[in-house]
C-alpha cells in the first residue's frame, strides 16, 4: 500500500483506496444528494448560473471544492437539458513537481479533460507582496484564469467558493474593513467584457464537501503555497474558528449572516455606496 505525504495536501488517503470513478459519480446525486447535489441545483436556479448556449470555464485548482465542482458540471451535462458546453482548466503557479503530478493523476483518475497552463505566481506574489502573499496571490490567479477563460471563448468562469467562503467573506468585510459586502454568486467581469464569474457551490457547506472526498478516496490538493505555510495562520482562519464559536451559543448563525445579506433594509442604515459613489441616509 502506498501513500504520499508532504506539505499541500488536505487529506492523507492511500491511492488504492479511491472509490472506482461510477462509485464516486453516482453518489454525488445519490448519497450526497440533500447536502451537494441539490444545493448545487439551487444555486444554479436562483442566480440563473447556467444557461442556454454558455460555454463555461471551470477553474480546477485541484482542491477539494473545485474537484467536487468539476464533477457536479460532468453530472449535469449528463442530465440537464439546457445545452452548454464546458472547458475545465488548471493553472500551475509553481507547484513542486510532486504537487503537479498528484493533480494530474487526479485528473486522469477522475477522467477531467483538462487544459492546465504554467504561470510563475507563486514566485512573483512573494517578491512583490511579502507581508501578504496570498491576497497579490489570488488576485493574480484570478486574472490569469480570466485570461484562459477569454482565450478558450468561454462566456462564463466558475470558481469553487462554497457556503462558508461566502459568510467568512461577509463577517471579514464587516470585522475589519467596516462595511457590509458579501461574495456574490454571479457578476460582470470589469476587465474582461462578455465574461462572467459564477459561484455554483454558493448554497453548499463545506462539510458536505470534506465527506463526499473522504468517502470517495481522493487526495486534494490545498494551496501547495510554500510561501503561505511559512505564515502563522490567517484573518479568514480566524473567521472560521470565530462562527464555529458563535455557532455554539447561537442556532443557526450561519445561515443568519447569510440571509442577512438578502434582507437589507434600506430605510434602516446609514449609507451605502453604489457604482462608487457613496450615498447618506439624510441625503434622502
Amino acid at each position: 500500500m502506498s501513500e504520499l505525504s508532504g506539505k499541500g495536501c488536505d487529506i492523507l488517503v492511500p491511492f488504492n483506496e479511491r472509490k472506482p470513478l461510477h462509485e464516486i459519480e453516482r453518489s454525488l446525486i445519490k448519497t450526497y444528494r440533500k447536502g451537494i447535489w441539490s444545493k448545487f441545483i439551487k444555486a444554479l436556479n436562483d442566480y440563473s448560473l447556467v444557461e442556454e448556449g454558455d460555454k463555461i470555464a471551470v477553474a480546477i485548482s485541484g482542491g477539494k471544492d473545485s474537484i467536487v465542482m468539476a464533477k457536479l458540471f460532468q453530472e449535469l451535462k449528463k442530465h440537464s437539458k439546457v445545452n452548454f458546453e464546458l472547458e475545465f482548466i488548471a493553472m500551475d503557479p509553481g507547484y513542486h513537481d510532486s504537487i503537479r503530478e498528484l493533480m494530474m493523476d487526479n485528473f486522469a483518475y477522475l477522467e477531467i479533460p483538462i487544459h492546465v497552463f504554467d504561470t510563475d505566481i507563486f514566485k512573483v506574489a512573494d517578491k512583490i507582496a511579502q507581508d501578504y502573499p496570498c491576497y497579490m496571490c489570488a488576485k493574480m490567479r484570478r486574472g490569469a484564469l480570466y485570461n484562459k477563460a477569454e482565450e478558450l471563448g468561454c462566456n462564463k468562469l466558475a470558481l469553487g467558493h462554497h457556503f462558508n467562503d461566502v459568510i467568512e467573506t461577509t463577517m471579514l468585510n464587516l470585522l475589519y474593513t467596516g462595511n457590509f459586502k458579501t461574495m456574490l454568486p454571479k457578476l460582470k467581469s470589469s476587465n474582461f467584457e462578455g465574461l462572467e464569474l459564477i459561484r455554483p457551490l454558493y448554497h453548499i457547506e463545506e462539510i458536505y464537501i470534506e465527506r463526499f472526498i473522504r468517502n470517495s478516496g481522493i487526495w486534494p490538493l490545498n494551496c501547495a503555497c510554500m510561501v503561505a505555510a511559512k505564515k502563522t495562520g490567517s484573518k479568514r482562519h480566524e473567521m472560521k474558528h470565530l462562527i464555529a464559536d458563535l455557532k455554539k451559543n447561537f442556532n443557526n448563525v450561519d445561515k443568519s449572516i447569510f440571509k442577512a445579506a438578502e434582507n437589507v433594509n434600506m430605510d434602516c442604515i446609514l449609507g451605502w455606496q453604489k457604482d462608487g459613489e457613496k450615498h447618506f441616509y439624510l441625503d434622502e
